[in-house]
């Protein structure tokens, strides 16, 4: 029933905006517009500043970021933009021109006060591990939609480890690698050696017969392998850690679960191959192409998020650490400690 109400009143907090747009795309397409300037700025003031303002008294009390009124703002303006004729738009390119450099600069600013704070809060408990990839995470949700989140986080993500955090992070003792020894990141280095040849040879020929195909063709393995090489840093980056009572297995960016200490049922040092099933998972992204040397089962079914948000199911989970023993104790000193 309580999810019932949600979705009504989710179809109220949007269907409304919805509606009001819909009815002032027909004004703008009727004949009783033209010439009319009153009606013009009307429109305009409706598009830009009515409908956001009405958005924002249907979301005030509820978990939707109020930031969203921003796009509601945008949509308004590429409705305006598209549907009102042009001899129309004066109004319209006075917002452009003067206002909406401003609003751009301060979501932009909004969303690096939000990291500044997290990093902040991270650095005043020594006991926590600031990690980049979530604080991007917990800002953009506070600003986006939540379906375009992990999309932003991702892109942004790749180009923050790739080409931005060179600095060498030191472990800590709550802290577990896991690319040292799996040999993970000499496959990947492999991959993106052969992406550079492949894209070097298909463009020679391709280029014989369209330049542009090649070029695009080219651009595109190019942003491959700088996703890659983005992927690869971030396992550098994102360590396993064990942080009060969960348990947080990164693999960079390519997947990552949080495990209540609670939740677990057994922790097992082995490397024996698993059955296949809808319950067992392992922790790398490339499932069978990389070995693991431990094998956590749970009370319960957990989940692991993947690419781009990609959401899978699991309740035993394989993963490799380089220092299986001192995993295993403190695992085992962290239950022993929780009971």
């Amino acid at each position: 029933m309580h999810r019932t109400f949600a979705l009504n009143k989710n179809l109220l907090n949007f269907g409304i905006p919805l509606s009001l747009l819909g009815g002032l795309i027909l004004v703008m397409k009727s004949p009783v517009l033209a010439g009319n300037e009153t009606l013009v700025m009307a429109i305009t003031v409706d598009l830009l500043l009515t409908v956001p303002l009405i958005y924002f008294l249907l979301i005030r009390k509820s978990k939707i970021p109020k930031i969203s009124v921003i796009p509601v703002l945008i949509i308004g303006l590429l409705i305006g933009s598209f549907f009102l004729p042009k001899e129309d738009q004066q109004y319209l390119q006075y917002f452009k021109t003067w206002i909406l450099p401003f609003l751009e600069l301060a979501v932009l600013s909004y969303v690096f006060y939000k990291l500044r704070k997290a990093i902040i809060k991270f650095k005043e408990n020594e006991k926590s591990t600031f990690d980049f990839f979530t604080s991007l995470k917990d800002t953009c949700y506070d600003i986006l939609p939540r379906k375009a989140v992990m999309p932003v986080v991702t892109e942004i993500g790749v180009f923050y480890y790739g080409f931005i955090y060179w600095k060498r992070r030191k472990l800590k003792a709550n802290e577990f690698s896991y690319h040292k020894d799996s040999g993970t990141i000499a496959l990947l280095v492999v991959i993106l050696f052969l992406v550079a040849i492949e894209t070097a040879a298909i463009h020679i020929l391709l280029s014989k017969w369209s330049d542009a195909a090649a070029w695009v063709l080219t651009f595109l393995s190019m942003y491959s392998g700088i996703q890659i090489f983005g992927f690869l840093k971030s396992m550098f980056k994102r360590p396993i850690s064990l942080e009060k009572d969960q348990l947080h297995l990164r693999y960079g960016m390519m997947t990552e679960t949080t495990i209540d200490l609670q939740d677990i049922d057994s922790l097992e040092i082995s490397s024996k191959d698993l059955e296949p099933d809808k319950e067992t998972r392992k922790l790398s992204l490339f499932g069978e192409l990389e070995s693991h040397n431990i094998i956590i089962r749970l009370k319960k079914e957990n989940e692991l998020t993947g690419l781009y948000g990609i959401k899978r199911k699991y309740r035993n989970l394989a993963f490799y650490v380089d220092d299986t023993l001192e995993f295993e104790n403190q695992i085992h000193k962290a239950l022993q400690k929780h009971i």
